[in-house]
């Protein structure tokens, strides 16, 4: 049994049985790669998948539990390999992050910036998607760190840590009738807001959830006439005058945005909470947990460890909420 099978076999797998796929994945041969699983069945004495002529059609009862080992042990290899390059060459290597939109336009440029500053031999990768997307990435292994607001907490996998509270603003244009009851020193209401057709965020992305929540407890069903992944976007809408715009605060910017007013919306909504995520188990290395503190200042390495270290998903749940707590008197 070689290492090279098991990644051959796990690529496949990743595929969904596509050999070609996994082949140019692996950067080697669709022949090569079936030759390596057809021996490593026979080494085995079983079959990990079943074919339909040259195809592989499903993966077998043994494949199954073959390649749950076969995670484990790749991801361990992984570790040993970012063991000995800590020691080698402890300021160079490889960073991957999943990320939403948002994040990556708004709330990581100074960060990677500042980190770049300190480490110029780490090469980063950045990966966009959904939230279930890029945390489904991280617990595979595929990236080094998920960063979104949405949908991570559903991986047991991963271990998450709270980075920052965020909340919304509504942005109108400057005649518009909540702009004016504003400038009147009215208090925006979400009756006031549900009035009008909004523009917000996709479902699943940017702390949607918690709008939609903050609605149905007042009653109220607000008129989403059109959505996006990105501020951006639903900024340029807004500007065309096709609704109401509610937008993670960060998005919005004084000087490029100085067409729009910007309505605070603080009180109105739960604030949300942007979490960090990496797969249990994971080494990390030291330029790892300065880029985690980098961005959330108050994840020192001693508490990263502590979160890591608790096997229990619902321990680890657990000390998470303690921490979101924690935050918010911050």
């Amino acid at each position: 049994m070689k290492l090279r099978q098991l990644h051959y076999i796990h690529e496949v797998a990743n595929r969904g049985l596509n050999v070609t796929a996994a082949a140019e994945a692996l950067f080697t041969s669709q022949p090569g790669v079936s030759k390596q699983i057809r021996l490593l069945e026979e080494e085995l004495g079983v079959d990990i998948f079943l074919r339909n002529g040259k195809q592989l059609s499903e993966v077998t009862p043994a494949g199954l539990r073959i390649l749950d080992y076969t995670r484990r042990l790749l991801r361990e290899s992984e570790n040993i390999r970012n063991v000995a390059e800590e020691f080698r060459d402890t300021d160079k290597g490889d960073l991957s992050l999943a990320t939403t939109h948002t994040q990556a336009r708004y709330a990581l440029p100074p960060v990677i910036q500042k980190f770049r500053q300190k480490y110029p031999l780490v090469r980063m990768h950045l990966h966009q998607g959904s939230p279930p997307q890029i945390a489904k990435q991280a617990a595979e292994g595929t990236v080094d760190f998920a960063i979104a607001t949405e949908a991570m907490e559903h991986f047991d996998q991963l271990v998450m840590l709270p980075c920052y509270h965020w909340n919304r603003s509504v942005l109108v244009p400057p005649k518009h009738p909540l702009a004016l009851k504003i400038q009147g020193k009215a208090k925006l209401t979400l009756a006031d807001i549900a009035e009008y057709p909004i523009i917000t965020y996709t479902f699943g992305f940017t702390g949607r959830s918690k709008l939609d929540q903050a609605f149905h407890a007042h009653g109220l069903k607000p008129d989403v006439v059109l959505t996006a992944v990105d501020a951006d976007v639903i900024k340029t809408y807004v500007r065309l005058g096709l609704g109401v715009g509610i937008v993670a605060s960060m998005s919005y910017d004084a000087k490029q945005d100085a067409d729009l007013v910007r309505l605070t919306a603080d009180h109105l909504f739960e604030p949300s909470t942007t979490h960090i995520g990496f797969r249990q188990g994971m080494f990390l290395r030291a330029y790892m947990y300065d880029f985690i503190s980098e961005f959330a200042p108050h994840l020192t390495r001693e508490l990263i460890d502590e979160v890591a270290e608790i096997q229990d998903p619902a321990a680890r749940s657990q000390r998470v909420h303690d921490l979101i707590a924690k935050l918010h008197m911050i």
